[in-house]
C-alpha cells in the first residue's frame, strides 16, 4: 500500500473488521445501478486493477431486464459476452450506512480491448464534460429529486399492484413543518444515512403531494452530482424497505402533484472562477450565459427524450400539472422549463423538464450538449417571459408524448452530430422498448371504463 493508492481507505476499513464486500455497479440505462458484490480482497486483488466482467445486456435492456435487437448493443447476437466494469475510484464509498459491512464502487463500462462502451451513461456525460473542458470550462450541478413516502412496504404495493395505496402524510405539506409525523421516520433516516456516507444535504422539506417529500443535496461537479443521484435513488429506496415502507420517485403516480427532478447547472473557467455572470450587463448575465441559455432553448424539443425517457414522464408534463409544457425561459420563473436563478458567482440555469425518472447522466448531458450548441453557434437569447407560460398558448410546445419525443430525437440533425448515430439508435430502440411495453398493456382505466358500460 502506498500514499497514493485510491483504495487505501478500504484497505483500512477491511482491516479493522467493518468491511467485507465491494459492490461494483455500473448505472443503468434508466440510472438504476447494477453489478456484483466482491470479496474485498477480490477487489483489491484483481478488479480493482483490471476490471470485473459483466454481461454486455446490462446496458441494452428496459426497465423489466429485457433485451433485444435494434439496441446498439446485440446482446443476442453477441452471445450474451461480457464487458469489463472497470472500477472508478474517485466514487469509492468506504461504507454503506444502509448495507453493513458494505463498500461501493461505481465503474465505467468498456470493452475487452480498453475502448469505451459509447451508450453507457456515465460516458455519454463524460463525453460532453470533456467538450467543455476542451474550451476551459467546468460544469458544476445539482439535482432536486422529489418522492412520495408510502406507509405500506414494497411487497404489500407490489401484491396490490401499488393500488390504494395510503400515503405517510394526509395532506399538502409544501414547506409545511406539521403533517409529517409517518414521513418523518423514513426521511430522517434516509437524510442521516446519506449524509454519512458522504453527500451533503443542504436542505429538506414536504412537498405538494400528500407523503411527498425534497432532500437537496450540494452541488458538485457534474459527474460527481450524478453519482450522487444514482447512489441517493438506490439508498433511499433501500432504506425505506427497511422501515417497512415504500417511496416512489415515478415522474406521475397519480393525478396529483408528480415527482421532479430539477437539474441546477453553472459553468466555470479553468481558474475556478464562475464565467455566467457578468456585474457590468444590465442583466447580469455574460454573454456565455446568454448563449448558453438560448441553447437550451433551441434543443430543448430534440433533446427531451433523455429528460423524459418513459411513457409517465409525459403524465407530469401536462397542463395543470406545474410542470413545463412550454419552450421558454424566465428570471425566476418557475412556469419557465428555463430557470435562471441566482445572482452573481451563484448565477445558474434550473432546467426543469426533467423527472424524477430521469437518468440523471443523459439529463445532465443534454443540458451540457444543449449550452454548448448555444455558445458554439453564439444563439441570440429572446428577452425573457414574465408570466404564466403554462398558460399560455403562443408559447412553443414541448413534445407532449414519448412517440413525439421519439420523432424529435430521431430526425434531429442536432443529436446525431452532438451524441453521434450509435447513442441515437440506442436509445431510440430503448424509447420503443417502453412504448410497445405500453401499447400492449390493458390499464385499470381501460378496465373501469369498458368492463361493464362497454
Amino acid at each position: 500500500m502506498t500514499a497514493t493508492d485510491p483504495y487505501a481507505p478500504l484497505r483500512t476499513e477491511a482491516e479493522a473488521g467493518r468491511v467485507e464486500e465491494v459492490v461494483v455497479a455500473v448505472p443503468d440505462l434508466q440510472g438504476r445501478l447494477m453489478g456484483s458484490r466482491l470479496s474485498v480482497p477480490h477487489f483489491l486483488d484483481e478488479a480493482a486493477r483490471r476490471g470485473f466482467g459483466a454481461c454486455v445486456y446490462l446496458l441494452a435492456t428496459d426497465v423489466e431486464m429485457d433485451t433485444g435487437s435494434g439496441y446498439a448493443i446485440d446482446a443476442w447476437g453477441g452471445g450474451f459476452g461480457d464487458f469489463v466494469l472497470r472500477p472508478d475510484p474517485a466514487t469509492l464509498r468506504t461504507r454503506l450506512p444502509w448495507d453493513d459491512g458494505t463498500a461501493l464502487v461505481l465503474a465505467d463500462a468498456v470493452w475487452p480491448g480498453g475502448e469505451p462502451v459509447a451508450v453507457a451513461p456515465r460516458h455519454v456525460l463524460r463525453t460532453q464534460l470533456d467538450r467543455l473542458a476542451d474550451r476551459g470550462l467546468t460544469a458544476y450541478a445539482g439535482t432536486e429529486l422529489e418522492f412520495i413516502v408510502f406507509t405500506s412496504s414494497y411487497r404489500e404495493a407490489w401484491e396490490r399492484r401499488y393500488v390504494g395505496l395510503r400515503p405517510a402524510a394526509r395532506y399538502n405539506t409544501d414547506y409545511s413543518l406539521q403533517g409529517l409525523e409517518e414521513v418523518e421516520p423514513v426521511v430522517r433516516r434516509v437524510r442521516r444515512e446519506m449524509t454519512r456516507a458522504g453527500l451533503e444535504m443542504e436542505t429538506a422539506r414536504g412537498e405538494c403531494h400528500p407523503g411527498q417529500y425534497e432532500i437537496v443535496f450540494r452541488y458538485a461537479e457534474a459527474m460527481a452530482t450524478c453519482d450522487n443521484h444514482v447512489l441517493f435513488k438506490d439508498g433511499a429506496k433501500r432504506i425505506a424497505a427497511a422501515e417497512g415502507a415504500a417511496l416512489t420517485f415515478m415522474p406521475k403516480f397519480d393525478e396529483g402533484e408528480g415527482n421532479s427532478c430539477h437539474v441546477h447547472l453553472s459553468l466555470r473557467g479553468r481558474d475556478g472562477t464562475p464565467v455566467l455572470a457578468d456585474p457590468d450587463a444590465d442583466d447580469g448575465m455574460s454573454e456565455t450565459m446568454r448563449h448558453f441559455t438560448a441553447g437550451q432553448l433551441a434543443c430543448l424539443p430534440d433533446l427531451t427524450l433523455l429528460m423524459a425517457p418513459n411513457v409517465n414522464s409525459y403524465k407530469r408534463l401536462r397542463p395543470g400539472a406545474f410542470a413545463p409544457t412550454g419552450i421558454a425561459w424566465g428570471r425566476d420563473n418557475r412556469t419557465c422549463p428555463i430557470r435562471v436563478v441566482g445572482s452573481g458567482p451563484s448565477l445558474r440555469i434550473e432546467h426543469r423538464v426533467p423527472g424524477g425518472d430521469a437518468n440523471p447522466y443523459l439529463a445532465v448531458a443534454a443540458v451540457v450538449a444543449a449550452g454548448l450548441y448555444g455558445i458554439d453557434n453564439r444563439l441570440p437569447l429572446p428577452a425573457p417571459y414574465t408570466g404564466n407560460a403554462l398558460a399560455d398558448d403562443s408559447v412553443p410546445r414541448l413534445p407532449a408524448t414519448l412517440a413525439e419525443a421519439l420523432s424529435r430525437w430521431e430526425g434531429s440533425g442536432i443529436a446525431a452530430k452532438i451524441f453521434g448515430e450509435e447513442v441515437v439508435t440506442h436509445y431510440a430502440r430503448a424509447a420503443r422498448a417502453e412504448l410497445a411495453a405500453f401499447e400492449s398493456a390493458v390499464t385499470d382505466w381501460e378496465r373501469m371504463r369498458g368492463f361493464e358500460r362497454l
